[in-house]
């Protein structure tokens, strides 16, 4: 059976682990990415080096490839709308990604189609902020990721101090939402419709950057219906081809919030490599090629995910550290970057879990966090 030839836009360790899983689904990948040193371009079967952004490089990329999908959000549409009008089959298609780019419209569209989502507003002058109490939540409406354009705002007079600093960026205007849990779920759309979800996971975010997840999430199974029904109805709403997370608040007063979607193979999902029968990965090119969905189900009672975070600027490849973690019995996975600085991703780990009680695997989590995280600090 010939190959099928997979483009990607970006050239991170996303893109990386799903060029792990390309040989075993039968596909060769093409990344579109900007530097050698990338983490996906030492086992990418052609690299085009040029920025995210570059529609004429991604025309070329088209030329390699049968089918492309994306590894960040940081793409022009209205130009790769050029060449989808020519013929680019793009998966996720850029009439589902339209919506989700910019914070404020994916806000609208969530509120529109009925889906639950805190308070909101754009930002335009001074006055928006009179709807809201402190604190609040400031986000850049484009490019924003791991803590990055993200604010939380706790006085009027520290608003005063950052709206400066982002002179000429769109924002957008949220309530802070004191909630009881972060969660997230990963789910995929294929092309011909199918829908396959994994488990609700707990997530765990310093300074807005995830420092881990649980999965499956501790929680009753009407919120897990709830989250899994919100999902799947997201899919249809957005015709949609691919892997999609939805990250989401568990309120204090147990009422179920959608934070914000990711339309790719996301952080929260990592777990799936080693937990679950069908990784992410896996699971995205089998939805973008109509290949038939492999099973999303725990393999293991559980899983928990930790990321290995820069906590200083250097640059180092941590190999004793790492050495130090796999000794645990985890699996560590190191990213390739060179350059350590506060708050990077530069590699995750991950600890099957087995014990068949939910509240002692809880335990047995936080445990294997504590130990890893003793560690690499």
């Amino acid at each position: 059976m010939m190959k099928k030839k997979v483009g990607v836009i970006g050239g991170g360790q996303l893109a990386w682990m799903m060029a792990q899983v390309a040989p075993s689904q039968n596909i060769d990948l093409l990344i579109q990415t900007p530097s050698n040193s990338d983490s996906a371009v030492s086992l990418a079967t052609k690299t085009i080096f040029a920025p995210i952004d570059d529609a004429i490089a991604t025309a070329t990329l088209a030329q390699n490839s049968e089918i492309i999908t994306f590894e960040n959000e940081f793409v022009n549409l209205d130009e790769l709308q050029k060449l989808a009008d020519k013929g680019v089959c793009f998966y996720p298609r850029l009439s589902s990604l339209s919506p989700l780019l910019d914070k404020y419209e994916q806000r609208c569209f969530l509120k529109d189609n009925g889906f639950p989502v805190p308070n909101f507003k754009a930002y335009n002058s001074f006055n928006d902020f009179d709807s809201f109490s402190f604190p609040l939540v400031l986000k850049a409406r484009r490019h924003g990721y791991d803590g990055q354009g993200t604010i939380i705002v706790k006085s009027e007079a520290e608003l005063k101090t950052i709206l400066p600093k982002f002179d000429g960026v769109s924002l957008l205007i949220e309530e802070f939402i004191t909630f009881e849990k972060e969660l997230a779920i990963v789910a995929a759309r294929s092309v011909n419709g199918e829908i396959k979800v994994y488990p609700v996971v707990e997530t765990y975010q310093q300074n807005q950057v995830c420092r881990w997840v649980i999965a499956p999430a501790l929680l009753n199974s009407d919120k897990i219906t709830e989250i899994e029904t919100i999902t799947q109805k997201l899919l249809i709403a957005l015709d949609y081809v691919g892997v999609l997370a939805i990250e989401l608040f568990l309120t204090k007063d147990g009422k179920i919030l959608v934070n914000e979607t990711a339309p790719r193979t996301h952080n929260s999902g990592h777990y799936t490599l080693d937990a679950c029968e069908t990784s992410q990965f896996a699971l995205q090119l089998q939805a973008i090629t109509g290949k038939p969905f492999g099973d999303t189900t725990l393999k293991t009672s559980g899983a928990v995910m930790i990321n290995l975070l820069g906590y200083e600027s250097a640059n180092s490849d941590y190999l004793e550290k790492r050495q130090k973690i796999e000794s645990l019995g985890a699996f560590v996975y190191w990213y390739g970057k060179t350059e350590s600085r506060v708050g990077r991703k530069l590699g995750h780990v991950t600890v099957l879990l087995t014990d068949d009680n939910p509240e002692k695997l809880y335990q047995q989590a936080k445990l294997a966090i504590e130990k890893v995280e003793s560690i690499w600090r």
